[in-house]
């Protein structure tokens, strides 16, 4: 994996015209709130970039972070928030749908579950959703450190089961309060965007 050189935060965004140019490649993480996907982000960068929360659906933007000045990350807001109203939980899917479907480089999606739990319905709509339009995914467990031994083992099989991903689909199971297998899968992501670039 090339050495993370630089990492910067671009800017939040809710409609396209507010995006990026659309000309360096781009690897988003969607996930249910309170997943992990900041932490994760942060553990991906090695510093703290992404604003982490206690508080479910914080990140309420489209966030973009730039990579050695060559790859975007692109943090959404979490799906299946509880605490907001109707018409928001519409705004927010439909700015995550928009995005998903219509941003051209797009390369890569990092779907989030969390281990301490199957994966909900949500997730099995996401994963579905993912699949009809053809999205590039893989899928990553979080917080397996508060997870037992026997529970480590059986994890990949129950989100395997759960999502009813095929073989072809990698899932890694990370901490990104350990830092465990965050390397192996940034340097996963990276050489899979650089492929399809």
């Amino acid at each position: 994996m090339g050495s993370l050189k630089s990492v910067k935060f671009v800017k939040s965004a809710v409609k396209p015209e507010d995006f990026p140019p659309p000309n360096k490649p781009e690897i988003a993480i969607v996930g249910r709130s309170n997943v992990g996907k900041s932490s994760l982000i942060n553990a991906i960068f090695k510093r703290s970039i992404a604003k982490v929360s206690a508080t479910p659906g914080k990140t309420r933007l489209i966030n973009f972070f730039l990579l050695n000045d060559d790859i975007y990350f692109v943090d959404l807001p979490g799906y299946g928030f509880a605490a907001v109203s109707h018409k928001e939980k519409q705004n927010w899917k439909r700015m995550i749908e928009d995005y998903l479907l219509n941003r051209e480089n797009l390369n890569l999606i990092i779907m989030l579950v969390d281990t301490r739990y199957p994966p909900t319905n949500l997730d099995v709509l996401m994963k579905e959703w993912l699949e009809s339009f053809e999205k590039p995914y893989i899928v990553v467990g979080t917080k397996i450190d508060k997870l037992n031994q026997s529970e480590k083992a059986k994890a990949e099989k129950v989100i395997r089961e759960t999502l009813d991903l095929s073989k072809n689909v990698p899932v890694y199971l990370v901490s990104a309060k350990e830092g465990t297998n965050i390397d192996k899968l940034t340097s996963d992501i990276l050489s899979m965007v650089k492929s399809e670039g």
